[in-house]
């Protein structure tokens, strides 16, 4: 099992009897690019191991490798009522979970409110104050007047965004994502300035944690299931957390913590191979890259994150249309299909997910979205070259778990993973689960209900219940007077 998920559509045989000659070269040209064979990701895996090393080190390296300062798994036990706030790039979404006395059990009361556009590319002062607002209404309607009046409500903040943070109740924002561009931010901690704004309005929270959604995952996801050890996000980008231990970080030895401690680690992997050693990458790789805001960066990303296997497959179409050898939309004007990230990755899940002999979904989608008539032959080669980007993206994404696993000796366990790919690509989950046999040499199953030494199942919600637990974890850790990596001791009393 590698974790359920909707039914799979009746499989289609498929046929390329009917290919003319000179598409099935490019089939089999496209075939030998973008299939990754076991030795490959043998090789890729064994320099992850390596990288994820070298970005724990004094001197770092192209994987951040982030110290958290979260710093424990929780036991279940954890009790007690907390807020949670995701600030995501679309929605506010602010959460009460209630760690109930019943082991790993929680309750969830929350609300969702719209992120105004305009507020993207606003003032900061706009940003914080309508973030307060909605914590404000939140707390006057969810909350009881003796809760109000008990002191300061500790907070998990997920921020998603790039930020350095030397301790867990701050966060400086290194620069902005998701369509977020708000002058006198960047290179300043976040923290103050959202409480200086609940501050203003007399409401009585107190931000106790500043988690990232990969983090958040992870700790939920072992809350109710022990064997939980890796949080992963496949997404529109894509991320892993994991828990080290504190004599294996030497940038962090300077702090002489004891070498057993736990600490959680939140990888921001997709900057994995930026300078282009192991990843085989195509021409379309490299021109995906050369016209990105950011080129040499994020070049693990690049290749399997939601936000670019629709432009990969973009790019290719472009090209054999293009290339005088071969005809495909022949006599017909492909303007739309020339816009630059007009397909996302659930453009591939719908042509992967065409039941028909025929295709017959994969030629409605062509029409609706892209005013093209399809041939049979065409809709053939459309398909197999989704499946190859598809399957490439699951395959290098199981070199990271396995890096991981392979540096903690973490077999067997669980992977808690979230994110849009993950949910929603068809058989993504099992090509990742088949490129982890191979990466792991893990011998045949003896039955089909066998677990796999490690298994990748669906995680628990990252950004609420996780930055929740995460808040608990750090009361927890400042009762018992472990208070490294904490700012400000005093809002924990």
């Amino acid at each position: 099992m590698v974790g359920t998920g909707p039914r799979k559509p009746p499989s289609r045989k498929g046929s390329m009897a009917d290919v003319p000659k000179d598409l099935l070269a490019e089939i089999k040209a496209l075939e030998e690019a973008f299939t990754v064979p076991s030795e490959k990701l043998k090789e890729i895996t064994s320099h992850f191991v390596s990288e994820l090393e070298k970005g724990l080190s004094v001197e770092g390296g192209s994987i951040p490798m982030n110290p958290t300062w979260v710093m424990d798994f929780p036991d279940g036990n954890e009790t007690g009522k907390f807020l949670a706030l995701d600030m995501g790039g679309t929605n506010l979404r602010v959460c009460e979970i209630t760690l109930t006395e019943n082991k790993s059990e929680f309750d969830i009361i929350q609300s969702k409110y719209r992120m105004p556009e305009e507020l993207k590319t606003g003032d900061a002062d706009e940003l914080w104050e309508y973030i307060a607002d909605c914590l404000q209404q939140f707390v006057e309607t969810h909350l009881d007047e003796k809760r109000r009046s008990q002191g300061k409500i500790p907070l998990g903040f997920t921020f998603s965004y790039p930020a350095t943070q030397n301790y867990i109740d701050e966060g400086v924002l290194q620069r902005w994502t998701k369509g977020f561009d708000i002058d006198g931010v960047e290179g300043h901690n976040v923290v103050p300035m959202l409480e200086a704004a609940l501050e203003r309005r007399g409401v009585p929270i107190v931000v106790s944690a500043l988690v990232n959604d990969t983090t958040g995952t992870l700790i939920a996801s072992a809350y109710t299931d022990t064997k939980m050890k890796i949080g992963c996000i496949f997404g529109t980008g894509c991320n892993a957390a994991y828990m080290e231990n504190c004599g294996s970080i030497p940038k962090l030895a300077h702090m002489n913590l004891p070498a057993d401690l736990p600490m959680a680690i939140n990888c921001e992997w997709g900057a994995f191979d930026n300078e282009h050693k192991v990843l085989p990458r195509t021409k379309y790789d490299i021109i995906i890259d050369k016209e990105s805001p950011r080129p040499g960066q994020q070049a693990f990303e690049k290749c399997i994150a939601g936000l670019y296997l629709g432009e990969i497959f973009r790019l290719v179409l472009v090209d054999l249309h293009d290339n005088k050898d071969v005809s495909i939309f022949d006599g017909q004007d492909i303007k739309q299909l020339r816009r630059p990230y007009t397909l996302d990755s659930s453009f591939l899940s719908a042509i992967e997910e065409d039941p028909f002999e025929n295709l017959q979904e994969t030629a409605d989608l062509f029409k609706e979205k892209l005013e093209l008539k399809c041939t049979r032959p065409e809709l053939e080669l459309i398909r197999r070259t989704a499946e190859l980007i598809g399957t490439r993206a699951a395959r290098f994404s199981a070199c990271g778990v396995a890096a991981i696993c392979t540096k903690k000796n973490l077999q067997p366990c669980h992977v808690g993973a979230d994110g849009s790919v993950f949910n929603k690509y068809p058989h993504f989950k099992a090509r990742g689960a088949q490129a982890l046999r191979e990466i792991l040499d893990w011998p045949e199953k003896s039955s089909p209900e066998e677990e796999d030494p490690v298994e990748i199942l669906a995680a628990e919600d990252g950004s609420g219940v996780g930055a929740a637990l995460i808040a608990a974890l750090t009361l927890k850790r400042v009762a018992k007077g472990n208070l490294a990596g904490i700012l400000h001791p005093e809002n924990f009393k």
